[in-house]
């Protein structure tokens, strides 16, 4: 069974069109018009192993900050459908995941109930052309959309395009842990029979 979805979202700020396959090789085709984004959704799929398509067009002459928060609640949208009903999955992954003087730790439970804690502090406002600050808010929008209870903690980092890069990979990681199956598991993987 193929898992893939496609999603479209439209709005005054941003025009958005994301494809993925959660079964994929890690191809990917970026482009948001923020390079160092590009460069993080791009280790998102490679190091998953998913294959992204996606392409924003937002109001950059503003700022990235919806251009990078719709695009996180795309993500999670397309993330959430292509994993169906969940029958089979393993639900929860985590990865600890070093990248030089940055280890950052991702938890992921794909419960259906969107929760998100981020722990982290970055040393400058700014890595390439991306705002700090606005990492937090694409994993906050992922999360909610894609109804997962996401925890990443930054263990030890300095430099800052190190630790968000490490976010993106270890993001990875776990959510192919997540929605990898288990031929031990019947049905879904919850005492409520439902997620």
């Amino acid at each position: 069974m193929s898992r893939t979805a496609t999603i479209e979202r439209n709005t005054k700020e941003t025009q958005i069109k994301a494809s993925l396959n959660l079964d994929g090789t890690g191809k990917s085709q970026i482009s948001t018009g923020i390079g160092f984004f590009d460069h993080m959704l791009d280790g998102f799929a490679r190091h998953g192993l998913f294959d992204l398509t996606l392409h924003a067009k937002g109001d950059l002459d503003v700022d990235g900050h919806h251009t990078v928060e719709d695009t996180g609640i795309v993500i999670g949208q397309v993330i959430r459908e292509a994993i169906g009903d969940k029958a089979g999955i393993r639900r929860y992954g985590s990865f600890i995941l070093p990248m030089d003087d940055a280890l950052c730790l991702c938890a992921i439970d794909l419960s259906g109930r969107p929760y998100f804690v981020f722990d982290c502090n970055f040393p400058t406002e700014h890595a390439g052309g991306l705002d700090t600050e606005l990492v937090r808010e694409f994993f906050y929008a992922v999360s909610y959309s894609a109804g997962m209870n996401l925890h990443i903690k930054m263990l030890h980092g300095e430099n800052a395009h190190h630790m968000i890069e490490a976010m993106y990979k270890a993001f990875a990681k776990a959510l192919d842990m997540a929605v990898s199956y288990d031929e031990r598991i019947t049905g879904v993987l919850s005492t409520k029979g439902t997620l």
